[in-house]
C-alpha cells in the first residue's frame, strides 16, 4: 500500500480527506493529551507475519509509527491499549466467521500480539471477537475509568476493525482521532476511502507526528 515513503503518504493522504473535515473541526484544539487514550488494533502475527495468509504488507511501515506513539503515551502516564482478535476454542464465530470463511482461535500463536510490540504488565490487552473493540469487552469501562475524553486509533485494518471501533467511540461520546500514517490496510484505496468517511462523520484526522508534538507541548 505504501510507496514512496510513509511521511509523503501522510501528508497526502491527509490531503484528500481534508475536503471532508469540516472547518469547524480543529483536531488541535480539540485533543486533550491528559484525557487521551491510545487505543493500538490488532497488530497480531496474523496480520503483520509475512508467514500468515493473512499478511497485510502495509502494516509494516507504520510499526514505527505506533511505537514512538506507544512510547510518548507511556511518557505521559496516559492508558495503552492493545486489541486481539481471536476466539475461544467453543466461541461462536457468527456472521464474520461466515463472511470469511477463516477464524483465528485464542492459543494459535497468530493471534499473538506482534514481536515489534510489548505491552507493558499494566497494559490492557483485550481479545475481541468482533470487528469493534467494544464489543465483548470493558473497553468503555477503562476508558472511562481512565477520565478520558480522547481515543486516538492505530493498527489495522483501517477499513475493518479501526474504523468499526472509531464509530463505535463516536456514539459513546468520545472524541476521535484516528492516525493516518498509524493504520494500514489491505489496499489503499480501502484506506484511503476509510478516511474519507471517519472524517466525514466520525474522527478527526492527524499524522503520528503532530500528535506527538501536542503531547510534548502539553
Amino acid at each position: 500500500m505504501v510507496r514512496g515513503g510513509i511521511e509523503r503518504k501522510a501528508k497526502e493522504w491527509m490531503d484528500l480527506v481534508r475536503p471532508y473535515q469540516s472547518a469547524h473541526r480543529d483536531a488541535r484544539e480539540r485533543f486533550s493529551p491528559e484525557e487521551s487514550a491510545l487505543l493500538v488494533i490488532d497488530m497480531q502475527r496474523y496480520f503483520h507475519d509475512s508467514t500468515s495468509h493473512a499478511h497485510i504488507p502495509s502494516s509494516k511501515a507504520i510499526v514505527r509509527n505506533v511505537q514512538a506513539l506507544v512510547d510518548a503515551y507511556r511518557a505521559i502516564s496516559r492508558p495503552v491499549i492493545f486489541t486481539r482478535y481471536a476466539l475461544l476454542r467453543d466461541e461462536d464465530p457468527g456472521t464474520m466467521g461466515r463472511w470469511w470463511g477463516d477464524v483465528l482461535r485464542d492459543g494459535d500463536k497468530m493471534s499473538e500480539i506482534s514481536p515489534p510490540f510489548a505491552p507493558l504488565a499494566t497494559e490492557a490487552v483485550l481479545r475481541k471477537s468482533r470487528y469493534s473493540a467494544f464489543v465483548g469487552t470493558d473497553l468503555e469501562t477503562r476508558l472511562r475509568e481512565a477520565g478520558t475524553s480522547n481515543i486516538l486509533i492505530t493498527g489495522v485494518l483501517t477499513h475493518l476493525c479501526c474504523e468499526s471501533t472509531a464509530r463505535d467511540a463516536f456514539m459513546r461520546d468520545f472524541d476521535v482521532f484516528m492516525a493516518v500514517d498509524g493504520t494500514a490496510s489491505e489496499t489503499e484505496d480501502l484506506h484511503v476511502s476509510s478516511l474519507k468517511t471517519l472524517t466525514d462523520g466520525f474522527a478527526l484526522p492527524v499524522t503520528c507526528s503532530e500528535v506527538i508534538r501536542w503531547i510534548k507541548r502539553k
